[in-house]
């Protein structure tokens, strides 16, 4: 694996050394998406996810939401914003951070975060979900979040992948949960606990989050709910 890196950083050398550096860069990582996968939890929360952030940077997510309810607790369809504003954090691998989500009525309080190597907008985003369902299930929120920490904990699956930014492809991960399919009160859940979360994560996208999907269909493939987060480059 070592030649081959060697010989990729050689080939670009040709061209000039910005394009060598971006060829072991690319090279590197995809040597590492070779390795043994590392866990849901490290990718997901323990990663230095802001490294080649520079400070001063915007990134812009997409947020979706549609359910199939009729008359149902998660209302009409929904597609809204949130930026995550980065300044720099008191290391070179962390950044201060401003989240700004979404606008006019579902517009919530400015989040600031300090010192952050890992980007908390996943944890922001699966506080807002949480709620969401708890409120449509009249059940309780602790509960649901006990039984996703434990679904990350246990591993999930988690895969290498490819993730298009801006024409390139790059390589990624792909981790995919399902926490409630064996819950011991599925029957409660009303078809919810066909809960599956997907998360692609890349060290190529600012903030390494390149898409948060949750999706809960029901057994006639109607869809109870679905949640999406995606980066958008064109907006950052």
């Amino acid at each position: 694996m070592r030649s081959a890196v060697l010989l990729a950083v050689l080939g670009a050398l040709a061209a000039g050394p910005a394009l060598a550096q971006q060829a072991l860069a690319q090279t590197e990582a995809a040597a590492a998406t070779q390795a043994a996968p590392p866990s849901a939890v490290d990718l997901l929360f323990e990663g230095k996810h802001f490294a080649t952030t520079p400070p001063g940077s915007t990134i812009t997510y997409r947020y979706t939401r549609f359910s199939g309810i009729k008359d149902g607790p998660f209302g009409p369809p929904v597609e809204d914003r949130i930026r995550e504003r980065v300044a720099p954090g008191k290391d070179p691998d962390t950044r201060d951070l401003t989240v700004e989500a979404f606008t006019g009525e579902r517009r919530q309080p400015t989040a600031h975060y300090e010192n952050m190597a890992g980007n908390p907008l996943l944890a922001q985003f699966l506080e807002y979900h949480v709620l969401d369902v708890a409120k449509a299930l009249q059940g309780n929120p602790r509960y649901l979040k006990n039984a996703i920490r434990r679904a990350m904990r246990e591993g999930g699956t988690v895969t290498p992948t490819e993730v298009a930014v801006q024409g390139a492809k790059h390589p990624g991960w792909r981790v995919v949960l399902r926490p409630f399919v064996n819950d011991p009160v599925k029957d409660k859940l009303r078809g919810f606990d066909s809960l599956t979360y997907t998360f692609v994560v890349s060290p190529a996208v600012p903030g390494q989050i390149v898409s948060i999907d949750v999706d809960a269909t029901n057994p006639e493939g109607g869809k109870l709910l679905e949640e999406t987060l995606t980066y958008e480059p064109s907006l950052g």
